[in-house]
């Protein structure tokens, strides 16, 4: 099944922002880690649990791109039931 760009680019970007949230609560945590565990684990929960968020609406994104895209469906076999019912 071939994916439009719109869906290629969401899929691109959603990759992406796992990369970044792993990579960024690695760096958050060593960088922090001189100022001692509890505080770096807790700045690195923190930025995991605000970057889960931007992972959540490009999901949200490929959600409703799915739902219009059923709902198109559906419109077009009701418009063909409504043709066959009427003749």
């Amino acid at each position: 099944m071939q994916k439009d760009i719109y869906e290629q680019i969401i899929s691109f970007l959603l990759g992406a922002s796992w990369a970044i949230v792993l990579f960024g609560a690695l760096l958050t945590f060593k960088i922090f880690m001189s100022f001692g565990v509890l505080l770096a684990l807790f700045l690195s929960l923190f930025y995991t649990v605000f970057s889960l968020f931007f992972v959540l609406a490009l999901d949200a994104f490929m959600v409703n791109k799915e739902r219009l895209k059923e709902a198109k469906k559906q419109t077009q076999l009701l418009e063909k039931l409504t043709i066959k019912t009427e003749n």
